[in-house]
């Protein structure tokens, strides 16, 4: 069965929300909306950056759009995209956009920093990432507990590959001042630095953890995609892929935000529902250009367990996300942190899924 509302002008809406970003810096979103958003939105307009549009971790954002969910629901959404979830960040603070799909524990080392941003839909229970390591450095790098002196990709410093290398290298005995973070993005540059052994090994996501394993670059050392997965590396379930926008701007725009959230939550409940055959090809055909469509298909299969099915954020999630920050992050160590600002439930309890 396939939703209604697809169409070529949806798919022609994600499309013009990359090529925005990659053609011309988004330079037409110069005169983006302040914090509070108040003066520059227009009607329904809302600009969501995405820390990866590819990313299966954060398919839910996409596939609404190419649903036609955002569009049913009376609420125009523009999609940017940037590689890391750092950058993603930054233009939510910076006024450039008013929402970010992206980790649910970027609020929390905001908070510490004085910005208050909220996650109000909750995709994803799991962070979905995978420590990968090469090849040649497979002897050497059996687990975390060989960080030490190991050159380990993320997307991004201060991303949340960052913050969860950080975290597997504290829990195993390994400082961090003995971890060599190398940013190096994600997909094909992700790819490239691990053939050429500009990295031992890093933290990605699908379809980039499919393509390493489908070429036989290198092999799995720790993977957080499955409920299991996440407890046995972080101590229980970590949410991450999430909707979250500054609260100021949440509070002065209620019904936009429920529109997003019904939208939002409407996927969720659809991905639960059908299967990842069905998933990959309501996504963009150029998702799959990496690894092809059945190596696409595959991504979508290992990593759907880590989506919620109500946008819900599940109960012990801050706390688990709090215990892994505060254990390298000096920041987070000697301040207080206010979960229940962190996120909201309002929205998608009023779904009505």
């Amino acid at each position: 069965m396939r939703a209604p509302g697809k169409s070529s002008r949806t798919l022609a809406m994600a499309t013009a929300g990359m090529l925005c970003l990659v053609l011309a810096g988004c330079a037409d979103e110069s005169s983006a909306s302040s914090s509070s958003g108040a003066d520059s939105l227009k009607g329904d307009t809302v600009k969501i950056m995405v820390g990866g549009l590819d990313k299966v971790i954060y398919l839910p954002a996409v596939l609404t759009q190419q649903l036609g969910y955002f569009e049913q629901e009376g609420v125009t959404v523009k999609l940017l995209t940037e590689p890391a979830g750092v950058q993603a960040t930054t233009a939510l603070i910076s006024g450039d956009v008013q929402g970010v799909v992206g980790f649910y524990d970027h609020t929390l080392d905001l908070q510490v920093k004085g910005k208050q941003v909220e996650s109000v839909v909750q995709l994803a229970q799991t962070p979905g990432e995978v420590e990968v390591v090469s090849k040649e450095a497979a002897s050497s790098l059996t687990s975390p507990k060989d960080f030490k002196g190991k050159k380990l990709g993320v997307t991004g410093l201060g991303s949340s590959t960052d913050f969860l290398t950080k975290y597997l290298a504290v829990k195993n005995g390994v400082p961090v001042s003995d971890v060599t973070p190398v940013a190096v993005g994600a997909g094909q540059t992700f790819v490239t630095a691990l053939q050429k052994g500009s990295i031992d090994g890093g933290m990605t996501t699908d379809p980039t953890v499919a393509q390493i394993l489908a070429k036989d670059l290198g092999k799995v050392l720790v993977d957080m995609r499955t409920p299991d997965g996440s407890k046995a590396a972080l101590g229980g379930l970590y949410p991450s892929s999430s909707l979250y926008m500054n609260t100021n701007w949440v509070n002065s725009h209620k019904d936009t935000v429920q529109k997003l959230a019904n939208a939002m939550v409407k996927t969720l409940k659809w991905m639960s529902e059908h299967s990842p055959e069905e998933i990959a090809a309501e996504m963009p055909a150029d998702y799959a250009k990496g690894g092809g469509k059945e190596l696409y298909i595959k991504s979508i299969e290992s990593t759907l367990p880590m989506f919620t099915k109500d946008g819900v954020m599940p109960a012990d999630g801050p706390r688990t996300v709090h215990d892994v920050l505060k254990s390298f992050n000096p920041n987070l160590k000697s301040a207080t942190v206010d979960l229940e600002k962190t996120y909201t439930t309002e929205f998608v309890k009023k779904t009505g899924s």
